[in-house]
């Protein structure tokens, strides 16, 4: 627990056998609960988290990285969590920085934290291949104009939630394909979610996981769209499903609150 608050951290997994081990051995003891979802995967993934004492859950059928993603964050609100932070297994992000991610939500800072790949300079130095790089740079530079943020980036799969922030989010209504997290830090932009950064050092090898050419440029298309559909439900203009938000349950703040906030209530 981090300030009397349940701290859950949810691994969306798909073939990563090699590198659990290393990712789980990493995650702080503040951590109270470990829940990997396997997605129907080919390796022995879902018998090693067993054997190192997480909770498991096997897809019966591959449901894609954003359904994973659903699977993770029911689990951990029936669960009980105050603090959801998912952490991909593979090793490509620190799982040492769970532990602040989340004390930036229980000491009420923020409602979202992104470990950020971008920030302090070392996604290159990490391996990240310059052309992602590129993408990267271009694509949350045009969400940022167009939606008034100013996030380092668009497309880390680090994050940490509130229990409030995650039954604020018409979650059901995403893709169940990679453009979910896309989705998610739009939907948050225009609920008006106090939105935190942490610099996170990234690695790329060859266990890491990673998406093709073709699957990065669906991405890219889908990341573009996302962006005109919020630049249109905040005109009101119209409004897609994954902008309908449901009962809003994050709590307004004594000192301000955004004009967006203030809109949803």
């Amino acid at each position: 627990m981090i300030n009397n608050k349940k701290v859950v951290a949810v691994l969306p997994a798909y073939n990563a056998e090699k590198t659990l081990q290393r990712t789980v051995d990493e995650i702080p003891p503040s951590v109270d609960t470990i829940i990997l979802v396997d997605d129907h995967s080919t390796d022995e993934t879902a018998a090693l988290a067993k054997r190192l004492g997480l909770h498991v859950h096997v897809h019966e059928r591959n449901r894609g990285y954003g359904g994973n993603q659903k699977t993770c964050y029911t689990l951990a609100l029936d669960a009980g969590a105050d603090i959801v932070v998912m952490l991909h297994p593979d090793y490509q992000y620190s799982p040492l920085l769970v532990e602040p991610m989340a004390s930036m939500i229980a000491f009420g800072v923020y409602d979202i934290v992104l470990g950020s790949r971008i920030l302090g300079g070392g996604a290159i130095r990490g391996g990240m291949p310059r052309h992602k790089y590129v993408a990267n740079r271009a694509l949350t530079l045009v969400q940022n104009l167009a939606l008034k943020a100013k996030l380092s980036e668009y497309h880390t799969g680090f994050r940490a939630y509130s229990r409030e922030l995650l039954m604020s989010l018409p979650l059901e209504a995403n893709s169940d394909d990679f453009v979910f997290d896309n989705q998610l830090l739009a939907q948050c932009i225009c609920l008006g979610a106090r939105m935190g950064e942490i610099s996170c050092p990234t690695r790329y090898f060859p266990e890491a996981s990673s998406i093709n050419f073709r699957r990065s440029t669906i991405y890219g298309l889908g990341v573009l769209k996302t962006t005109a559909d919020c630049l249109a439900a905040r005109l009101g203009l119209y409004r897609k499903p994954i902008f309908d938000f449901p009962p809003l349950q994050l709590k307004p703040q004594p000192v301000s609150v955004s004009p967006t906030l203030k809109e949803v209530q």
